[in-house]
């Protein structure tokens, strides 16, 4: 008991000599930062500061009005090494551009533990921060772009997070880099509320464990989550919309829940490779080029999605059927069987992957007669006789109607140009 006494006095008497210092435009930034305690607060007022800070003790950067910390287009401009420092309301910009450097707007070091960097805009910098083995970061309501004219090959990621636990991504804007945020051997993390557009992926995400992924939109890059080598991942009311490539990629995952999320007007909405022993439930699919390309994945529970108005709902190739929906089934726009009884459920299963699916994808114009009596007719007879029936994907349950009542103003959200 003594004790806890001890450390809670000490605690209060650091905090009774921590002081708060104004910097003011014209003074000299990177000495205010050496010359304070720590547990200083650092107000900067508006301004402009030519500095490559190095902040190695507990301190409060904070910005009245939003001051510009510019680090003259060579290395780090603020590099963080201690734990518990605060980076608030500041505008980061011009790190140099060495990848094999990893310049960053920020650099959180090993060890800087329980980093909080919020309120901020990070433009012009290589990578907009680079944190690596350092714990429980916050990083909060941060705008971030990259160096817009570089080649996507030669920028950095908006955020790179390696070898980290229980980092908080919540609710940033990432643009015109790499990889928005590029996460390896980074577990126990929350990516909530964050908007990534105009790159090369959204979210670039391997080798990690134990996140929640929740409440992100992810729109206009070439891919826009892809999770790859991980597992035990929940991935939660996402919108993936307009990539040029895939919506969601899930290659190399197991034992995760995929649930919620609008998957809308990419090239691909899923693409599902070589996974397992995971829930992909309540999902739409809707107005992509292929709704679901699914290959060497087998045990998963697929029920309750929406899959609406994608050119081709479902690409599979595989030696022997894949069952989906057995136990409440799954909603197909395309699907032409009736409903007898009225309780809302197909009375023949949908088969996604007939005859008619592997002309169109051989001779693509075929298309153009989808609607006439002789396409339907060669469904019904490649129905009847199992001898011109390929492996598909089968729906024992179909859903005539969609549980997605908002579907519609999804369609048309394509990549531009």
């Amino acid at each position: 008991m003594k004790f806890l006494w001890g450390v809670a006095a000490l605690a209060w008497a650091s905090a009774s000599h921590a002081a708060t210092i104004t910097v003011n435009p014209g003074d000299d930034l990177a000495a205010a930062v050496q010359a304070a305690a720590p547990g200083d607060v650092l107000e900067i007022a508006r301004g402009k500061y030519r500095a490559n800070l190095l902040i190695d003790k507990p301190l409060t950067l904070r910005g009245i009005d939003r001051p510009t910390i510019s680090g003259g287009n060579r290395g780090d401009t603020i590099r963080v090494t201690v734990p518990d420092v605060v980076i608030d309301g500041l505008i980061v910009s011009d790190s140099g551009d060495s990848l094999k450097d990893q310049n960053a707007g920020i650099y959180i070091y090993p060890g800087a533990h329980r980093a909080v960097i919020q309120n901020c805009y990070l433009s012009y910098n290589l990578f907009g921060m680079w944190i690596e083995k350092a714990n429980d970061v916050w990083i909060e309501n941060n705008n971030i772009t990259g160096k817009r004219e570089y080649s996507s090959p030669l920028r950095g990621n908006g955020i790179q997070l390696y070898n980290t636990k229980g980092a908080k991504i919540i609710n940033n804007r990432i643009s015109f880099v790499r990889d928005a945020l590029y996460v390896d051997v980074s577990h126990h993390a929350v990516f909530k509320g964050n908007h990534l557009h105009n790159s090369r992926y959204g979210t670039h995400y391997m080798n990690s464990y134990y996140n929640l992924w929740e409440n992100n939109d992810t729109y206009y890059n070439r891919g826009g989550l892809a999770l790859m080598e991980v597992r035990n991942q929940e991935v939660r009311n996402n919108r993936a919309w307009g990539n040029s490539d895939h919506g969601i990629m899930l290659r190399t995952l197991q034992d995760s829940v995929i649930e919620g999320n609008v998957v809308a007007g990419n090239s691909r909405g899923f693409f599902i490779y070589d996974v397992e022993y995971t829930a992909i439930n309540n999902n739409a699919v809707i107005d992509n080029t292929v709704g679901v390309h699914l290959a060497g994945s087998a045990r998963n529970e697929i029920e309750g999605n929406d899959f609406i108005s994608n050119r081709e709902q479902v690409r599979y190739v595989g030696s022997r059927d894949q069952i989906w929906g057995e136990r409440s089934g799954n909603h197909w726009s395309n699907y032409i069987g009736w409903d007898r009884d009225g309780d809302g459920v197909g009375d023949v299963p949908y088969e996604a992957n007939d005859m008619v699916d592997r002309l169109t994808w051989r001779h693509p114009s075929v298309k153009l007669l989808m609607a006439s009596p002789a396409v339907q007719a060669l469904r019904l007879v490649s129905q009847q006789f199992p001898i011109l029936r390929v492996p598909s994907v089968v729906d024992p349950h179909p859903r005539m109607r969609p549980q997605y009542e908002e579907w519609s103003k999804w369609r048309g959200k394509y990549f531009p140009g």
